[in-house]
């Protein structure tokens, strides 16, 4: 459904005769799903013809969900995921402590705020779980990183 590339993990790519060096950076350092992502790139260049090929993993500057591409956040609305709204901005300093009520997330669905959140974790960490009161369907929410 999303290519690394819109995701915004894909950082680099650099090819000097057969050689492939591939840079990408996960969306958070414990990332689960960053052996299948190294996998998959070396697979993917494999069937096109490269046998040399290097994944390397940074970290500096850390991945936010700012670098999800306006392609890749119409294909996480379109299969039913909510897109990350902007990223906090980190300060330097002391950060002010805002009480209110939480943010509701719009149904990617149907488009209505009347949403409540299940749990601050979806099938990842990097996703809270919702559903809408206005379509009833369930949804995951890419929480802003």
């Amino acid at each position: 459904m999303l290519t690394l590339a819109d995701l915004g993990v894909l950082r680099d790519v650099r090819v000097d005769g057969g050689h492939v060096e591939i840079t990408i950076t996960p969306t958070y350092t414990g990332c689960p799903a960053l052996d299948a992502m190294r996998a998959d790139l070396r697979a993917r260049l494999a069937d096109a013809g490269y046998r040399d090929v290097r994944v390397r993993t940074v970290l500096d500057p850390p991945w936010t969900t700012d670098w999800i591409t306006e392609r890749g956040r119409g294909k996480l609305a379109a299969a039913g995921v909510s897109p990350p709204g902007p990223a906090p901005r980190r300060a330097t300093g002391p950060i002010p402590l805002t009480l209110g009520p939480p943010r509701r997330i719009p149904c990617p669905r149907c488009g209505s705020a009347d949403t409540v959140r299940l749990s601050r974790f979806g099938a990842t960490a990097c996703k809270s779980l919702h559903r809408c009161g206005g379509c009833g369907e369930p949804f995951e929410h890419v929480k802003e990183i």
